[in-house]
Parts: C-alpha cells; sequence; structure tokens
C-alpha cells in the first residue's frame, strides 16, 4: 500500500526496489489526485505489470483515510499480509522479507514495525531538529499510553490481514502520522503482539516533505486525550 501525492521523481524507483525485494509482492498506488501526474505514471505501468495496481481519488484527503482506503481494498481481494510502504525512498523494501519473516516468530505478531529507534536502526540525512522531534513524539505517546513500542509514529509496516478484520476501522478517524500511532494502539487492545525491526531510514532525495505543523499539533493532541482516556478506564476498573 502506497500512498502517493506529487511522487512521480519516486514512484518508479520504489517500485523497481519493491519487486527485486519481494518478487512475489502486488503493489496499490494510491494516488490523491497528484497534478504532477504520478497516478497517470503509475496506471502506464500497470498495463504492462499485473503486480500494479492504482486507486486513484480526487484530492489530497491525509494519510490516514489514504491507508483506510488501501486497507479496504487489500482485504476485498483476500491478501495475507498488507504492507505500508512510503513512496520517497525512505522505507528500505530491502528489509521486507526479514519483516515478513518476524511475523513467524514465537510471538506470531499482527504487527511488524520497520523502526528507527530500536537497537540497529538508524536514520540518514535528517536535521537534528526531526531526529529530537521524532525521538520526543515517540517518547511521549511511551509514556502517555503506557505501551512498549519505541517508534509507533513508523510508516513502514507488515499487518496480518486477520489482525486487521478484527480492528474496527471503521472508526479511525486519524489523519496524520498519528494514524500510525492510533494502528499501533489498536493493535495492542486487541490482544495482538507488535514486533519492531530495526531499519535504516533515509530522508528523501526527490519532492517534498508532507509533514508539517499541523499533522504534529493533531498527533499531540490525540495522544493526549487517548492517554487520559486509558487512565480513567484503569481507574473504573480498578474501583
Amino acid at each position: 500500500m502506497i500512498p502517493t501525492y506529487q511522487e512521480r521523481e519516486n514512484i518508479d524507483r520504489v517500485l523497481d526496489r519493491l519487486f527485486t525485494a519481494v518478487p512475489y509482492a502486488h503493489a496499490l498506488v494510491v494516488d490523491d489526485g497528484s497534478p504532477d501526474g504520478t497516478g497517470d505514471l503509475v496506471a502506464d505501468r500497470a498495463v504492462g505489470d499485473a503486480r500494479v495496481h492504482l486507486l486513484r481519488r480526487s484530492h489530497k484527503a491525509g494519510l490516514g483515510p489514504a491507508y483506510l482506503a488501501a486497507m479496504a481494498w487489500g482485504l476485498e481481494r483476500d491478501y495475507d499480509l498488507l504492507v505500508e510502504l512510503d513512496a520517497d525512498g525512505s522505507h528500505p523494501p530491502e528489509v521486507l522479507p526479514a519483516m515478513i519473516s518476524a511475523l513467524d516468530g514465537p510471538s506470531r505478531p499482527g504487527l511488524v514495525i520497520g523502526s528507527r529507534w530500536v537497537d540497529g536502526g538508524s536514520v540518514v540525512n535528517w536535521p537534528k531538529s526531526r531526529e529530537v522531534l521524532s525521538r520526543a513524539g515517540n517518547g511521549y505517546a511511551r509514556l502517555a499510553l503506557g505501551i512498549p513500542v519505541r517508534d509507533a509514529t513508523a510508516g513502514f509496516r507488515v499487518y496480518r490481514s486477520e489482525l486487521l478484520r478484527r480492528l474496527a476501522l471503521s472508526t479511525v478517524d486519524s489523519h496524520g502520522y498519528c494514524f500510525q500511532v492510533d494502528m499501533t494502539l489498536r493493535t495492542l487492545d486487541a490482544g495482538a503482539g507488535v514486533v519492531e525491526v530495526p531499519i535504516e531510514f533515509r530522508e528523501r532525495e526527490f519532492g517534498e516533505s508532507k509533514m508539517d505543523r499541523g499533522i504534529v499539533v493533531e498527533a499531540m493532541r490525540r495522544v493526549t486525550r487517548w492517554g487520559i482516556e486509558r487512565r480513567i478506564l484503569r481507574r473504573h476498573r480498578r474501583a
């Protein structure tokens, strides 16, 4: 599942790397009406490659809705595993075989995260301010929500479809990067395990980052609210 907006310079490279790493994978590109013709490029590629699929949306509606649309598409077609992958080249598809193998580990997790902040993980070409923001945001999420995951905002993920079918996806209304925190929390609350596999995250070489102040503010507000709600619920259960 690859959401795109203005990723014409990157999408072919990412698809090539994906199919080299996992030749049997299928790729669904969810394009939010990119003015640069990203969707048209993918449509042309799909004509000659049955592994490539395109879901067009009329406008830029956010990361969360794009992934929810992709999940619905994948579940309708009975794929066993659904993978989140950024189009900008920051997520290394070469690590996907290890992430998929981790699903068969002793704990039989429902979600595997490609993590920047576990031992062996790293970031490349990030400004220090961005690294501090990500580390602090993930630390805050761990404390506020009481979860063990070190990179809950990470967008490189492998989900078991059977897990996603158990989650109330229709009630998810997170739009920015807090969508990833939301899904992590729902996974843990459903009793499914989460495993983090270290990755080297590389900042994009082409195009512009979609990160903005509004995304950060949304994440902080929602994580704070979820944390308060969880504490209240725990108190009621003890009462």
